[in-house]
This record gives structure tokens, C-alpha cells and sequence, in this order.
């Protein structure tokens, strides 16, 4: 509860401190927050140079773990853009910090409970070790949903947070928890080395804004035009990724650091089906988020989408037919 309230505490000073950040000297610095396909998107851009393609020839991705972090990190004005999970995104809101989601990536949650093959059944985990990154994250969330599917409430097992996702597969293989939140390609892994997905998220699970790209309010109206220019490559970027599986492939053999060719076609299958294309921010996803928060956030009641998303460079795209010329080269 403490932590919880010291974060609180912080993005509210944050969000009343972050002056209205200009993109200095053309740099765009956007932030990557886990090994894994959902954010290839990002990834694609950077390698087949779409970023250039559309005047940014400056962009620098860079590396914090945790959406609760990346929030932080976008409020201090250090970054301009970050990955989150909505849920993350919609408490941080709720406290001041004025977020919104300008692109998504994944509107369900494209990740695996795995564990030890000795447990077979969700509710085996009641008072075992469950791996996530950290409070606050994608794989956290995911954890609550699913472990929560089978009845079980967080006093019920013990989650430990270990930072990024391939260590929750390090740590499950060492014996040091019992089971754990891993996204592709860290699920293969697991698979191939014998231990059991107790859940699929992505097939089981809701629709759910899990992951998606968003920026402080201030950033977005001081750098309307390099956020449609980030738009605008991270779209095409997806179309890439789904359509050129030759160049997929080697950005995840080289930014996911994958090196197995049966793995990387595993990762690749599941985010070809799981990104979202148009990426769009899923609203139902979102409804979906408020109602969740509102159980426990009394404030989230009178909240609706629109507070938390920003689909209008999204909508211009739509409106000038960029998604059709690109079908149109298949």
C-alpha cells in the first residue's frame, strides 16, 4: 500500500511539473518496455527504416522495463513515447498523470501461464510462486486475470517480480518459482523445454487493451506533427511485419535476440494473428479496463474512453485511405 501511494504521490507531481516538450532539434525518443513480439511494430519501423521515410531521422528507441515506469520516464519529459498496458495507463490517469494512447499494438492479452509440469490445473497454484517484470506491467495484469480466472485472489499466491520476461523463464527453469506470465518468443522457450501453458491469454482470454503506445497530452499538442510521422511509420510497420515474413523474421532473430528458427516462426505466427492491423486502440478493450478499475477506483465510474486514447491521427489515415494503398500492394 505504501509503494502504491509513493507512486500515486509521483506521477501526480510529475504530471503538474512536465512542461509541454517540444521534440528537441528533430530527436524522438521512444521507448520499447519488454522482449517480446507485441512490440514489433516499433522494431519493424526502425529496422526497415519507415521512421526516415516519413522525416524522422532521428529517432532513438531506448529501453525501460515496466509501463510504470515508461510513464514515469514520459511525465519527466525524458521520453516522448512509451508501450503500456491500458490498465496501467488508465490508474496512472486516474492520478494525475493525463496519458493518452495513440497507437495500439495488442488488444487481447498475448501471453502464457506457464508452469511446472507437475501442475495441471490454474487453481494448483493457490500459495506457489508466480514470475512477472514488475507491478504495474502487462505480465502483471495478465497474472491477476488469470490466476483470478480460477478463483484465486492475490493473497493467494506470492508474485515475484523479476524485471524483464526472459528471467521469468530463467527463473522457472532454476526452480525458483513455479510458474509465470511469458509473451512470445519467451512462451516457446518454455514449451520447448517441457513445461506446461496453463492458460493462453490471447484464445482464453478478453478483449483487453494489453499493450499499446502512448504519449503525455502535453507532448502530443507540442509535437502534433511527429506524433502523426510516429503514427503513420508504426503502421506501416505492422503491415510490414504481416506481410513481408522474410524481414519479420529477421527483426525478431535480431532485436528479440532469437536465434531458433523454430521459435522465431512460433513468434512470428502468433503476433501475425495477435497485432493489431489497423492498429487501432480496441475501445471495447478499454471499456473493458474501466469497468475492471472501477471495482476498486470509485472515480473510474464517471470515466470514459475518449479520457484515454487519442485515435485521431489514427483517423486521419483511415479517412485518406492509407490502409487500403497499402493492401493494395499486396
Amino acid at each position: 500500500m505504501k509503494s502504491t501511494m509513493i507512486f500515486a504521490a509521483a506521477l501526480f507531481l510529475l504530471a503538474a511539473l512536465a512542461p509541454a516538450v517540444r521534440a528537441q532539434q528533430g530527436k524522438v525518443r521512444i521507448n520499447w518496455t519488454a522482449v517480446t513480439g507485441a512490440q514489433s511494430g516499433l522494431h519493424m519501423a526502425k529496422e526497415e527504416k519507415l521512421f526516415e521515410k516519413y522525416g524522422l531521422d532521428n529517432v532513438e528507441l531506448i529501453h525501460i522495463a515496466s509501463s510504470s515506469r515508461g510513464i514515469q520516464a514520459i511525465l519527466a519529459g525524458e521520453i516522448g513515447f512509451s508501450f503500456m498496458d491500458g490498465n496501467n495507463e488508465v490508474q496512472a490517469n486516474l492520478k494525475g498523470a493525463n496519458i493518452a494512447l495513440v497507437v495500439g499494438a495488442t488488444n487481447r492479452m498475448v501471453f502464457s501461464l506457464m508452469a511446472k509440469p507437475e501442475f495441471k490445473r490454474i487453481a494448483d497454484l493457490r500459495g506457489k510462486k508466480i514470475g512477472i517484470t514488475r507491478a504495474g506491467s502487462s505480465t502483471h495484469t495478465s497474472a491477476l486475470y488469470a490466476l483470478g480466472s480460477a478463483g484465486l485472489k492475490p493473497g493467494d499466491y506470492q508474485v515475484l517480480p523479476l524485471l524483464e520476461v526472459p528471467n521469468i523463464f530463467t527463473a522457472l527453469a532454476a526452480g525458483q518459482i513455479d510458474a509465470g506470465v511469458v509473451s512470445p518468443p519467451t512462451n516457446s522457450r518454455a514449451k520447448k523445454a517441457g513445461f506446461v501453458e496453463l492458460m493462453n491469454l490471447a484464445k482464453d482470454g478478453p478483449e483487453y487493451v494489453s499493450v499499446a503506445i502512448g504519449s503525455s497530452r502535453s507532448y502530443i499538442k507540442a509535437n502534433e506533427d511527429v506524433v502523426r510521422r510516429v503514427v503513420r511509420a508504426y503502421a506501416e510497420a505492422v503491415y510490414r511485419f504481416k506481410s513481408d515474413k522474410p524481414a519479420a523474421l529477421r527483426m525478431i532473430q535480431k532485436s528479440l535476440k532469437v536465434k531458433e528458427p523454430e521459435i522465431a516462426e512460433d513468434t512470428y505466427n502468433q503476433f501475425r494473428e495477435y497485432l493489431a492491423d489497423p492498429p487501432f486502440v480496441s475501445r471495447k478493450g478499454m471499456e473493458a479496463i474501466i469497468t475492471e478499475v472501477a471495482a476498486t477506483e470509485p472515480q473510474a465510474k464517471q470515466a470514459k474512453v475518449d479520457d484515454f486514447v487519442d485515435m485521431r491521427f489514427m483517423n486521419e489515415l483511415e479517412k485518406e485511405g492509407f490502409f487500403k494503398k497499402l493492401a493494395a500492394q499486396k
